[in-house]
């Protein structure tokens, strides 16, 4: 028997350990990326519509709210927390943003700031009462969904605010070189978000404070300023998604962004973000993201029931996450 053919079964089973432990190290976002090129493909095969100019832009329009509402998101699951308010921010945002402008007679720029502070506030408080009176991040914010909605309701009578100036829409129906300008927006948003998480101080005391709260506080990381700063930058993302959407619908109104939290919170943890904390990334958010617009888009496209959209959500949500974990227990048994 020739050295070749004893070495072989050799290189065979070095080869399969290899792909093995190649398959456990890849992070989540690459299977949930490939998931969504399969749904592209299969939607340019069944679906004449969706693989054209129009259909790809709406596509990356609405992608670029959601995936803003998203990162937002995904602060407070860095530290382990949750912001159920983000979509109730958002509906205030755009209320107060219209009603500043419509009613008050207040300029873009004005009415843009103010709002922006507002948010900004609305993260504060939130993160106070969650470190300084100790209540749990899911009842403060579960708070906020309710009143927020409500205030947004009551400032505006229930009713949607219109006579928004036109260059507001002609901004969101914009593009630059056949790229939305609401896309280049989210994507500099984005960039800067990534650079805040991966590169400075800031970025590592969430991850660390997410990862263990308390050996972060005893190595001298001001958790309570970290934790007020998190849910203050969920609050300003809402109110700048808040804030696109009156963009993009040229009125305010408080049942805007609707249930979008729960979305946003699941694009976070789909593309890969831990709600146990110390793990998210913001390219993850975005691909998250993606894969449910492409779905709802493809739902419309099909004509398939929207309560079948939210089933194949759900359901989608629950494997990832199982596969998540199964991943995270082989490599424990690996190591």
């Amino acid at each position: 028997m020739s050295q070749g053919t004893l070495t072989r079964p050799v290189e065979e089973e070095a080869q399969g350990t290899f792909l093995a432990e190649l398959r456990h190290r890849l992070p989540l976002e690459t299977y949930v990326l490939a998931l969504t090129v399969l749904v592209w493909v299969l939607l340019a095969i069944v679906s004449p519509y969706f693989w054209t100019e129009g259909n790809i832009i709406n596509i990356l329009r609405q992608v670029s709210i959601d995936a803003i509402l998203a990162f937002g998101s995904l602060f407070p699951i860095i530290l382990a927390g949750i912001d159920l308010s983000v979509g109730s921010v958002a509906g205030l945002s755009g209320v107060v943003f219209s009603m500043l402008i419509a009613n008050a007679g207040q300029g873009l720029l004005v009415a843009f700031v103010l709002t922006l502070v507002m948010g900004i506030v609305i993260g504060i408080v939130n993160g106070w009462a969650i470190d300084r009176l100790g209540i749990p991040p899911f009842i403060v914010t579960l708070a906020g969904l309710q009143g927020y909605r409500g205030l947004a309701l009551l400032l505006s009578g229930g009713m949607t605010i219109s006579g928004m100036p036109a260059g507001l829409q002609a901004f969101s129906l914009s593009s630059v070189a056949h790229v939305p300008t609401l896309f280049l927006l989210m994507a500099v948003i984005g960039i800067c978000a990534h650079f805040l998480l991966a590169y400075t101080r800031l970025g590592r005391y969430m991850y660390a404070i997410g990862s263990n709260a308390e050996a972060a506080r005893r190595v001298g990381i001001r958790v309570i300023h970290v934790t007020t700063i998190a849910y203050a930058l969920a609050a300003l993302f809402a109110t700048i998604s808040g804030l696109l959407l009156v963009a993009r619908l040229s009125m305010g109104s408080p049942t805007a962004a609707t249930g979008s939290e729960l979305q946003a919170i699941a694009a976070a943890v789909v593309g890969g973000a831990s709600l146990f904390g110390g793990r998210g990334t913001i390219l993850g958010c975005f691909i998250g993201s993606l894969l449910f617009t492409t779905i709802g888009n493809g739902a419309n496209l099909l004509g398939i029931n929207s309560f079948w959209q939210m089933v194949i959500e759900g359901l989608l949500i629950a494997f990832v996450v199982y596969f998540d974990n199964l991943q995270k227990r082989r490599q424990a048994g690996m190591g």
